[in-house]
């Protein structure tokens, strides 16, 4: 896989710092059930790395003395490490709001039997990845009957509640776009989904989230194995837009890899460029911080931050201005 890190440093993009830490976002390992052509963590079904139990109770640990009030569990497919279930469920004991960024498919493997369920009895809040309404387009993204799969998982979801006002289980869905371009209006996209998704098959949701592509990892290799590295990096750079520099997600959060180190973004984590540290190549590890102030802290940036940036912003929340 042909590598963009050499190319996103030095760069252009102005210095920033952070301020009070609100979220902990927590890579459970890179094992997947599915292999998608824009997947920045390079997951897949061959992937073995998987956080163990001493680094997870060291992130239960860092929540708890630092009053962290949202965890945000990803992956690859973070359902699938085999102490996602004991993570949720002591995090939601002591208050913490819960995000699974669910691939659906994962509902319906073998071995996954009552995930659905579980999430529901435990109020985890699901952000799903569904890149279009198109069945081609999900398929072509994602892998041949990832659409089926992912439409059958939601009306599972839809059937415990999730996507109901009242019920009070949310479910978002994330839209990446197909290729080198930046996503279009979020807002008129959610519309568009959601009466797609009803007329077709009857689903409803709360929000739609649009993710920029980060030229990183797989997608940026496919961007330079195609020759369009240079361009797209020019697309992001003339659709900066410096008010989105105040909601950025690496101001109020820390992305923790599998074994337990720790970066400003799960972007600088794809790209090694730990945390920053007194000593320059010093990876610095979740156990190190359970007791540090990390607010005004530079934050390490790169040529890839105009993707988050660019137009309406970017974050894994969506987008950041209308």
């Amino acid at each position: 896989m042909l590598d963009t890190a050499p190319l996103l440093l030095p760069t252009t993009f102005p210095p920033i710092s952070r301020s009070r830490l609100e979220t902990l976002q927590v890579n459970l390992g890179y094992l997947c059930n599915q292999t998608c052509k824009h997947c920045h963590v390079n997951a897949g079904p061959k992937r073995t790395e998987l956080m163990s139990k001493e680094t997870i109770d060291q992130v239960l640990a860092l929540v708890r003395r630092q009053g962290v009030n949202t965890l945000d569990l990803t992956g690859g497919a973070p359902e699938l490490n085999p102490e996602f279930r004991y993570l949720v469920s002591t995090a939601r004991e002591i208050g913490v709001r819960v995000i699974d960024r669910c691939n659906l498919t994962v509902l319906l493997e073998p071995g996954q039997e009552g995930l659905a369920e579980f999430l529901a009895s435990e109020g985890v809040e699901i952000v799903a990845s569904l890149p279009c309404y198109l069945k081609e387009n999900v398929d072509n993204q994602r892998g041949k009957g990832v659409y089926d799969a992912s439409i059958a998982a939601l009306k599972l979801l839809n059937g415990l509640g999730y996507g109901a006002e009242e019920a009070g289980l949310s479910l978002s869905l994330v839209y990446n776009p197909q290729g080198a371009d930046l996503p279009p209006a979020q807002d008129l996209l959610e519309v568009d989904y959601k009466r797609r998704l009803w007329d077709d098959h009857g689903i409803r949701f709360n929000t739609l989230f649009t993710i920029t592509n980060m030229p990183i990892a797989r997608f940026g290799s496919t961007l330079l194995s195609k020759g369009q590295f240079d361009s797209y990096m020019e697309l992001l750079k003339n659709a900066y837009r410096p008010d989105n520099l105040a909601t950025v997600m690496c101001r109020t959060l820390l992305s923790v890899d599998w074994q337990g180190y720790v970066y400003d973004c799960d972007f600088n984590q794809m790209l090694d460029m730990p945390l920053d540290s007194e000593r320059e190549s010093q990876r610095v590890h979740i156990r190190d911080l359970i007791s540090q102030d990390l607010q005004g802290k530079t934050i390490r940036i790169g040529e890839h931050c105009y993707g988050c940036t660019a137009g309406q912003g970017s974050s894994c929340g969506g987008a950041l201005s209308d």
